[in-house]
């Protein structure tokens, strides 16, 4: 987990151009209105929304972007039929990768898809190739920055997390997938600051990447994630520590 984690983070650092952040609210806004158009537009009754919104707000997404994503589901749809779609591969070294999108066209979207594994090292399997190596779970990410490590298990065990991982100046906690507002709200109300939180899939079992396989695998996870439909890049991959840094 912790090398999924990590880019993540990296992903986020290098988000801070004016043209990656345009890319990423444009996919937030997508996450946002597909949210809405499945359930409530109220966040307060729309767990799936709630989680799309706070992920927003987390990227510093100016609230009239996030209303206005809301609204096009509701009412100004502008005639695009958004639909998630999930692909799953393998990546360098033999992981498993889980891609999830929102497009308005499943063709072009596949090709691409299809594409980027390709130039990265990697090949886009069927529906249920390797999703059976991953569980459906709940996935906080915790500033653990100049905490008590310590301490700081014993208030997420305490919260309800099932499982933890540790990672250098961050934390990820695991719940079971309906816990996850609870144990969110939990650690806020503690004074710990969330930095991410989402329903996610969880690698039942991780691969260990050489230094070959490690650089391959982070070349295609960029390239997947610099693709407008896809919204999230999961992977069983484990990278270590100094290549994560050397990507940073």
């Amino acid at each position: 987990m912790s090398g999924h984690s990590k880019w993540s983070s990296i992903k986020h650092k290098k988000a801070a151009t004016d043209a990656k952040k345009g890319q990423l609210f444009t996919k937030l806004a997508r996450d946002i209105t597909m949210a809405a158009r499945q359930g409530d537009p109220n966040p307060d009754v729309n767990a799936a929304l709630r989680l799309a919104v706070l992920k927003a707000r987390a990227a510093n997404m100016p609230s009239e972007n996030i209303d206005r994503a809301i609204k096009k589901a509701v009412g100004a749809g502008e005639g695009i039929n958004l639909t998630e779609v999930t692909y799953e591969g393998y990546g360098p070294g033999g992981t498993a990768v889980i891609v999830q999108a929102v497009t308005d066209n499943r063709n072009r979207t596949v090709a691409e898809v299809r594409f980027a594994f390709s130039r990265g090292g990697g090949n886009l399997g069927e529906a249920g190739a390797v999703g059976w190596q991953f569980d459906p779970r709940g996935l906080i990410t915790i500033d653990a920055t100049g905490k008590d490590l310590d301490e700081l298990q014993m208030q997420v065990i305490e919260a309800g997390a099932v499982d933890i991982d540790i990672s250098d100046d961050s934390m990820d906690v695991i719940t079971e997938p309906a816990d996850l507002h609870k144990v969110r709200e939990a650690l806020e109300a503690q004074g710990i600051t969330v930095e991410s939180a989402e329903l996610a899939p969880i690698p039942k079992s991780r691969v260990e990447l050489n230094e070959k396989d490690s650089e391959a695998a982070l070349r295609l996870f960029e390239k997947l994630d610099d693709l407008d439909d896809v919204s999230r890049v999961y992977s069983n991959a484990v990278i270590s520590d100094a290549i994560l840094a050397a990507a940073d």
